[in-house]
């Protein structure tokens, strides 16, 4: 291990620390030595918010981008660009996590026991602190990408769900013990888990590497001969955030709106979308299906450009082998990443919805850590797994070995 890769790691680790630590601190005004909140003083704690006003924002600003060229074109225009992106997102997320601050807020102050003066001062100093606790985080997981190991917003993130996971494996001793799920379900949860970080593991590593052929060049005072490479175009392009994160939201945020306006007694057709789109109907599992299968094409377009790797080509000299460089190269390889997508695409589904699959047939407790939690845990350890072999390869000043 080298000085700088262990630097890098004791960095993240204390990073981490830091952050698993603010999970443990109350919201200023809730009793914490109350019967009520002594069990559940996470939930309740200033990192409640977790990073997900900044993961919306985030997604929010890509999906404008994909259609709004001008936003687009500042990612693509240098680092002043990408600062000014960065600064729309952050105000974009504070303002969502003090939408959402000030409504868990309003809400904590009506139940009985839980604050200790539930006035307005509670609800402005809780906002402030639930606020400032996602402000802190984003700062964080900015540190540990620039100093730390592995992109900071994703470790914290999996950090949050590997923390869950002994007391949910805890959970299903207990009912192991007391017979309320038999030794078979237990056994089935893990082969699947196995299966599917497999499956994860076997399609994030896998590429479709599309041969590309250099002519001889000169670049300065240097003559750069002929040479073959391949241009690598992962099949799943679209990630592992957006697909499985906005899904729901596509789904649930019209119905809440429909509600809101229509109502929702019961017996009104409001009531009855709603009843069909909950977790684990069949609604829902095709509903989400056709949705994260959009939102990758959707998204998978907005990071790879065939059009614009054409010209990237063209302009290095370089051709695909039995293609005319230009309009034809773009057309082959918008041909070749709609072809990796449709995987892609069909690969997220069904990781995303395996844990609805199961609850529609009746098998509630069979896999309970969820596709999507399983892809960012395992897509970050991959991604550490990376960094820590270029880290190790590379020596001080940034000349691999």
């Amino acid at each position: 291990m080298t000085t700088e890769l262990a630097r890098r790691i004791a960095f993240t680790i204390g990073a981490l620390f830091l952050f698993r630590l603010g999970t443990q601190i109350p919201v200023p005004g809730v009793a914490v030595h109350g019967g009520f909140a002594a069990d559940r003083i996470a939930p309740l704690s200033i990192f409640s918010l977790s990073l997900f006003p900044y993961l919306t924002a985030a997604i929010l600003v890509q999906l404008v981008a994909v259609v709004w060229r001008r936003l687009r074109a500042l990612d693509r225009s240098g680092e002043a660009g990408r600062r000014k992106l960065a600064r729309f997102t952050l105000i974009l997320a504070l303002l969502l996590a003090a939408f959402q601050a000030f409504g868990i807020a309003s809400v904590m102050r009506q139940m009985p026991g839980l604050v200790v003066d539930p006035g307005d001062w509670f609800v402005l100093s809780a906002t402030a602190s639930l606020v400032g606790g996602v402000l802190v985080m984003i700062w964080l997981s900015e540190q540990i990408t620039r100093r730390g190991i592995g992109n900071g917003l994703a470790l914290m993130l999996s950090v949050s769900i590997v923390a869950s996971l002994p007391s949910e494996v805890a959970s299903f001793f207990t009912q192991l013990r007391r017979g309320a799920i038999s030794g078979n379900a237990l056994v089935g949860n893990a082969s699947l888990l196995i299966v599917v970080v497999a499956l994860i593991v076997f399609v994030e590593s896998a590429r479709r590497n599309v041969p590309v052929q250099f002519a001889a060049r000169r670049v300065g005072e240097h003559l750069l001969p002929s040479c073959s490479t391949v241009l690598p175009i992962k099949i799943n392009s679209a990630g592992y955030l957006l697909p499985a994160t906005v899904a729901p939201w596509a789904i649930s945020i019209p119905v809440v709106i429909a509600g809101v306006i229509f109502g929702s007694d019961d017996g009104s057709w409001v009531e009855a979308i709603t009843a069909n789109l909950e977790f684990g109907e069949k609604a829902h599992i095709i509903l989400g299906s056709i949705t994260i299968f959009t939102l990758a094409f959707v998204y998978t377009a907005f990071v790879v450009d065939p059009d614009h790797a054409a010209e990237s080509l063209a302009r290095q000299g370089g051709v695909i082998p039995g293609v005319t460089p230009g309009e034809a190269t773009a057309t082959y390889l918008d041909r070749v990443v709609s072809l990796t997508t449709a995987i892609g695409a069909t690969y997220l589904a069904a990781i995303s919805l395996i844990p609805e699959v199961f609850l529609a047939y009746g098998n509630a407790l069979v896999y309970k850590m969820g596709g999507g939690a399983a892809l960012i845990v395992v897509c970050t350890i991959l991604d550490l797994q990376t960094q820590v072999r270029e880290i190790s390869l590379t020596n001080r000043g940034g000349v691999r070995r």
